[in-house]
Parts: structure tokens; C-alpha cells; sequence
């Protein structure tokens, strides 16, 4: 049996505590690995690592931490199919999915490689004569990283490469159910010559040391994916400490659809944003606001292609779907669905007959008030279907939520699209494209309960980053 261990100061090594946990593969719950069961103390001991290998490391050359990302982008290119087979293997991506999430993390270490040569200031002048001042970037020290299990690659990619390219150093703590791909990510720093010390990660159980983690006094920045439970949490941790911090949540996103869209581009966009590695995605279509007027023909439509999607073979181009990341997310899907029928909701397609682990595309319409999926995120292949009158209803349903993360809207008219994007409470608005949408360089985030701040390598200077002013008399 595989056994792996944390990774400190560019190096393996065992948690304090002796504990292992087993890492389970999601489509038959067979153990992959035994995982070092990290304690508060391996916490700590990774964020002296960290703030030791910053003082030297703050200091380092742009050219330098632009060699290491690209090198680190050619080598993840070069593992593609050890990096896709973890993906599959470990969190149940398909194929499509887990090809899409290793090429955005080579673009994303690729999109960082170019941002230490752009670490840039200004200068400015000042009011007494011969003084000027300028401002100049400077990195904050070690930043806390906590990564999900649904798109584990991308997330360390994403939050790790604007890491190394700030001049910063790192603690992630990874989801319990991604630590292969966390192992084989620290590798392939290492080996593209990262210094000890700037890279570390601590597995475990998140509950249990994730307060030590973003509370650490040494620890000066945040950086969360998840739940808006855990994120909240985080929040406060952050605030008692006068950290800056990124909250990356949850959503519960609308895909609007007026009569005058085209009806099969709407139709791909709303299958591949809700049935995109079985809805284990925040930016997930949850919620289909059809006009009246289309909602007759795209309804039929969408059952039909739901019906014909495949589920289960995860290594075939064409599957969509496959298990449910874990036992007590498979109870949580689920229930939504069954207390939806229970309260009134009708069952377009699916909701029952299960493959195992893995939940059949399924379309509910009727779904209101009181039911647990009207307001909560399903995190499964599941999604409602609202019919509305007109723009303003949907602009209204589509608002009547406490998640703000992406919206798509589907119209042959720009005046009713740019209605939507003004007036939409996502972070993120696509017309006429899908509402699963990201790439390494946009500010990407939401508002509400899917969190404050933005990714995406720009936006990661607000949070990475401290300004510095400093002034000079020459006379």
C-alpha cells in the first residue's frame, strides 16, 4: 500500500503524530493511499519552514522565479497522463474534465511566469520642492493556502504559481480527498528547482488544524476555497488577525434563456454547465430561467440530451458525469432531490436509478420556497428549471439569492444582455457562453455567500502584495 507524507522545507516527512488516514478512491471506494495525518504542531512546523525560506526568498530575482514556473509548466506537460491519471483515480474527474483542469494549471504557471518582471510601482510628486516619492510592491510574507478536492490541480496551480511568482512562501492545506495530486504537485516544484521552504503542504483533517493554519501569528495572508460555512469561519479567523484574505465559496448560478436565443447554443451551454464533472463545480448551472416562450421546446430538448449523456466510464472523451466525491455528499444530493418531490417538485429526468456513486443527470421544475435546493448549493449533476415572463422577472429570480458567482445569459438582443450584466449580483456575467468560465489571468470571484476578493494573476496582487511608499529630498 502507497504511503505518503507531508512535505516541509522540501522534503518528506512523517506527521508528529504517527496517524495515517486512507485516501479512497470515489467510484469504488477502494484505498488509493495511506496519508500522513498532520497535527497543529506539522502546522507549525511548516510555517517556520515558510518564514524562514521567505527571508532569503523575498529577495530573489525576477528571472529567477520566472525560470522556475516555466519549468515547473514543462514538466507538468511532460506528466500529463500521470497528472490525468491521479485526477481520474482520485476524485473521479472524467477524462474531458481532468484534461481541461492540467492544461489550465500549465497556463496558469505559464500566466505567472510573467507577472515578476511586472511587480512594478510608480512614481509621483510631491508638494515639497526637491522631494519626490515613489511606491514599490513588496511581498507579505507566508500565505495560507486551503485548496478543495473538486479541482485540486487548478486551485494549487492557481493560488501556489502567484505564490512563487510575488516572491512570497507558502502553507497549503489540500482537501483530504486530493493528496495525491497535492504529493505529485510538490514534486514537480522541487524538481523544477524551487527552494525549501517556499512550497509546503500539511495533510489532514481540516476541522482539526485549519485554525492553527490561518490563525498562525507568522501567517500574513489567506487564501480559501470552499464552503461558505468553512468560509465564514475563515473570515473571522482572518479579521481577529488583521489578515488580508481571498474567500473563493460556493454558488448557486442562473442561466437565463430568452425567447430570442439560439435555441442549441443555449442547450449546450446549459448541459455542459450543469452536467460538467457531475455538478462538483461552484460556477455550476443550478438554475435555468427559461422565458415562456422558449421553455417549450427547450425543455423537451434538454431531457432528450440528458437522457443520452454518459455516466460512469470516467477514462471515455464522451462520459459527463461520475461519482459523487464521497459517502456524506452522496446523502446530500440525494436528499435535495427527495425533499424537492416530497414538497411539490416535479422530476423532469433522472433523481433516482443511481450507477453506483454516480447520480443520473436529473432536471427538477416546480421547486420553490422551503424546499432545501431552492436556496442551498446541491454540489451534484441536479438543476431547476423556473419559467418567467420577461427580462425583468428573470433579472429578479435570477437575483433572488444569497450566492453571487457567475450568471449566463442566453439573447440575440445586446441591450437585454448588457440589462443583465448591470444588473446582475454575480462577480462574473457570460453572454452567450456557459457559466463555467476560467482562466488564469481574469479576476476571478464572486459576491455574497460565494465569497469577496478575486483570483487570477492581477487580481492576486491585492493579496500577495503590500505597498510601499518612500520618499527622497535631493536638494
Amino acid at each position: 500500500m502507497k504511503q505518503t507524507e507531508l512535505w516541509i522545507g522540501g522534503k518528506f516527512v512523517g506527521p508528529s503524530s504517527g496517524e495515517y488516514f486512507d485516501d479512497v478512491n470515489p467510484s469504488d471506494r477502494n484505498v488509493l493511499a495511506r496519508v500522513a495525518k498532520g497535527t497543529s504542531a506539522d502546522i507549525g512546523v511548516a510555517v517556520r519552514a515558510a518564514k524562514d525560506a521567505y527571508q532569503e526568498y523575498k529577495d530573489s530575482q525576477a528571472k529567477e522565479r520566472e525560470k522556475i514556473l516555466s519549468d515547473a509548466a514543462s514538466i507538468v506537460e511532460r506528466d500529463r497522463e500521470e497528472y490525468l491519471n491521479l485526477l481520474i483515480d482520485e476524485v473521479g474527474s472524467p477524462i474531458m474534465k481532468a484534461s481541461f483542469e492540467v492544461d489550465y494549471c500549465i497556463n496558469a504557471l505559464r500566466a505567472a511566469a510573467g507577472v515578476p518582471r511586472r511587480l512594478t510601482g510608480e512614481t509621483m510628486p510631491l508638494d515639497r520642492p526637491g522631494a519626490f516619492g515613489l511606491s514599490i510592491r513588496e511581498p507579505v510574507g507566508v500565505v495560507a493556502c486551503i485548496t478543495p478536492f473538486n479541482v485540486p490541480l487548478l486551485k494549487n496551480a492557481k493560488q501556489i504559481a502567484m505564490v512563487i511568482a510575488t516572491g512570497n512562501t507558502s502553507v497549503l492545506l489540500p482537501s483530504e480527498f486530493a493528496t495525491q495530486i497535492t504529493v505529485k504537485f510538490a514534486e514537480t516544484l522541487d524538481e523544477a528547482g524551487l527552494p525549501p521552504g517556499v512550497f509546503n503542504f500539511v495533510t489532514g483533517d481540516p476541522f482539526e488544524i485549519g485554525d492553527t493554519l490561518t490563525a498562525h501569528p507568522d501567517v500574513s495572508a489567506i487564501n480559501f476555497c470552499g464552503s461558505p460555512r468553512i468560509g465564514k469561519h475563515v473570515a473571522e479567523i482572518a479579521a481577529r488577525g488583521l489578515k488580508p484574505v481571498t474567500l473563493e465559496l460556493g454558488g448557486k448560478n442562473p442561466l437565463i434563456v430568452l425567447d430570442d436565443a439560439n435555441l442549441d447554443k443555449a442547450l449546450d451551454a446549459a448541459t455542459m454547465g450543469i452536467f460538467f464533472f457531475q455538478g462538483q463545480a461552484c460556477m455550476a448551472s443550478s438554475r435555468i430561467i427559461l422565458q415562456k416562450g422558449i421553455a417549450e421546446d427547450f425543455i423537451p430538448a434538454f431531457k432528450k440530451i440528458a437522457s443520452e449523456i454518459k455516466v460512469g466510464d470516467l477514462s471515455d472523451p464522451e462520459t459527463a458525469i461520475g461519482p459523487i466525491i464521497s459517502d456524506k455528499q452522496v446523502e446530500r444530493v440525494k436528499f435535495h432531490i427527495s425533499d424537492a418531490v416530497s414538497k411539490g417538485a416535479d422530476v423532469v429526468h433522472g433523481g433516482i436509478d443511481w450507477i453506483g456513486n454516480c447520480c443520473p443527470p436529473t432536471i427538477l421544475s416546480g421547486v420553490s420556497e422551503g424546499m432545501s435546493i431552492f436556496r442551498e448549493e446541491t454540489f451534484g449533476p441536479v438543476t431547476s428549471i423556473y419559467r418567467v415572463d420577461d427580462l425583468d422577472e428573470a433579472v429578479r429570480v435570477a437575483n433572488d439569492t444569497e450566492y453571487g458567482l457567475s450568471c449566463s445569459i442566453f439573447t440575440s438582443d445586446i441591450s437585454s444582455a448588457m440589462k443583465v450584466a448591470k444588473s446582475s449580483g454575480a462577480g462574473m456575467v457570460h453572454i452567450n457562453a456557459m457559466s463555467i468560465q476560467d482562466e488564469p489571468h481574469v479576476p476571478f470571484g464572486g459576491n455574497g455567500l460565494s465569497g469577496f476578493g478575486r483570483e487570477g494573476t492581477n487580481a492576486d496582487l491585492d493579496i500577495m502584495t503590500k505597498w510601499k511608499w518612500i520618499t527622497m529630498q535631493v536638494d
